[in-house]
């Protein structure tokens, strides 16, 4: 039996919550720090396990990825080493697939010194197949990608997948200088029994090194991210699109997938700000932070604009699927009028909409915080939010007006080529992850 392999990484946000002012980048100098861009950010994932997927377990919080113990049956690698460079001037093809709980979105990019959007699919999924960012029914979601991919007539190589889950989670942790790679791997799964929220038996995990310091006695200390997975979370992914017959050949994480597709390289000369990304999916929100070398902070959010139509059938007295259609014909800006709505619910419609948008920039204000509060973090610019929950008219208007810093709408496109056959969709957001999975850089 093949093994698997997979290169996750996130930095993770603890439960407490650290109350202070954010910084905006006009008023806080940030003093200047220099770290290296981590190496890839996936490693090939080879045939997925044969094995039958268990239940997750529901207790175990914050989660990503690394090499895996081996169990009795060889499902994966002993060890994970990053992947070999390409070849300069090698052109590679890769599809970004990213399964949300009620839609599949890939994108087919080609990667040849320059990125190239060759073709871009998306289907809705029913409900129930994936929630929170888990594989609730893997034989009913291997039909769903299979019927995705012959319909669009996708390559079924090279995929690059997606997962985004509270399951997920990286910490960065200072240590000794250690020269020796396996005395340092010792000493980081030696810290790891106090720094994952999960048994090391159960937990997959991998590191890099990511800068180094001076400690105070001034001797020299590494700091070094790691990141940490449940496997059973990303192998259910894996073992659908096996039985979907997909060859997944790397894992990747939704939070970098959005930073490399929103975030362009920091210009030169000027002061470095925080990139601060974000994506609005159905039932979740990925939040990212980038220094514009590395992902420096990311989080999944438990709110999604599900949360919008729920709020609207309140409001309405209608059910959720009745007011996800009057929801996308609203507008939180101006006084048009609504066809079906009184001035009055109109009234209402906009108010509780607003209301649940204070929920989503309450959560967006309190990772900002948490960011800032940590030392190193950087002054924030702006807040580019994408993805299929962020089309609401007047939403970011709300959102820059909630949080007290700018927010725009980010363009998953404008770092990539379109091919010849791709049409510029009319909501690019949807793909904003797919895209960035398909990149590599």
């Amino acid at each position: 039996m093949a093994a698997i392999s997979w290169k996750l990484f996130r930095v993770g946000l603890g439960s407490e919550t650290v109350v202070v002012p954010l910084r905006p980048a006009t008023d806080f100098p940030r003093r200047p720090t220099s770290l290296p861009s981590l190496p890839a950010l996936w490693a090939a994932a080879l045939e997925a396990p044969r094995t039958a997927l268990a239940e997750p377990e529901p207790d175990v919080t914050d989660v990503v990825e690394a090499p895996l113990a081996e169990p009795k049956t060889p499902l994966l690698q002993r060890e994970l080493r990053l992947p070999r460079p390409r070849r300069r001037h090698r052109a590679s093809r890769v599809v970004g697939l990213r399964v949300g709980s009620s839609q599949l979105a890939a994108a087919h990019v080609q990667t040849n010194g320059s990125v190239e959007l060759l073709q871009l699919a998306r289907a809705d999924l029913p409900a129930g197949l994936v929630s929170g960012g888990e594989v609730r029914d893997p034989d009913a979601l291997a039909a769903a990608l299979k019927a995705f991919f012959s319909e669009h007539k996708l390559p079924r190589k090279d995929i690059r997948l997606g997962v985004a889950s509270g399951r997920i989670g990286v910490r960065v942790l200072e240590l000794p200088a250690i020269d020796d790679p396996k005395q340092l791997e010792n000493a980081i799964r030696f810290a790891a029994h106090e720094l994952i929220p999960i048994p090391i038996a159960e937990a997959v995990l991998d590191h890099v090194v990511i800068g180094q310091d001076t400690a105070e006695d001034g001797s020299p200390v590494r700091r070094v991210l790691v990141a940490f997975a449940h496997r059973d979370l990303v192998s259910h992914h894996v073992e659908a699109c096996r039985r979907a017959g997909l060859k997944v050949v790397g894992v990747d994480l939704d939070g970098f997938a959005l930073l490399r597709a929103l975030a362009a390289p920091p210009a030169p000369g000027l002061p470095p700000r925080a990139v601060v990304a974000v994506s609005i999916g159905h039932d979740r929100t990925v939040f990212a932070v980038s220094d514009g070398e590395i992902c420096d902070f990311t989080r999944v959010l438990e709110w999604g604009s599900g949360a919008l139509d729920v709020a609207l059938a309140r409001a309405l007295d209608l059910a959720p699927s009745q007011a996800a259609g009057v929801k996308h014909r609203l507008s939180l800006t101006g006084d048009t009028p609504v066809e079906g709505l009184s001035a009055v619910q109109l009234e209402a419609a906009r108010s509780a909409l607003r209301h649940e948008l204070g929920t989503l920039a309450r959560e967006l204000v309190s990772s900002l915080r948490f960011y800032q509060s940590r030392e190193g973090s950087l002054d924030i610019g702006e807040i580019l939010v994408t993805g299929g929950g962020s089309q609401l008219p007047g939403a970011l208007e709300e959102l820059e007006r909630l949080i007290g810093a700018p927010v725009r709408a980010g363009d998953p496109l404008a770092r990539v080529t379109l091919g010849r056959k791709v049409v510029r969709p009319a909501d690019p957001g949807s793909y904003a992850i797919a895209v960035g999975l398909g990149m590599e850089r």
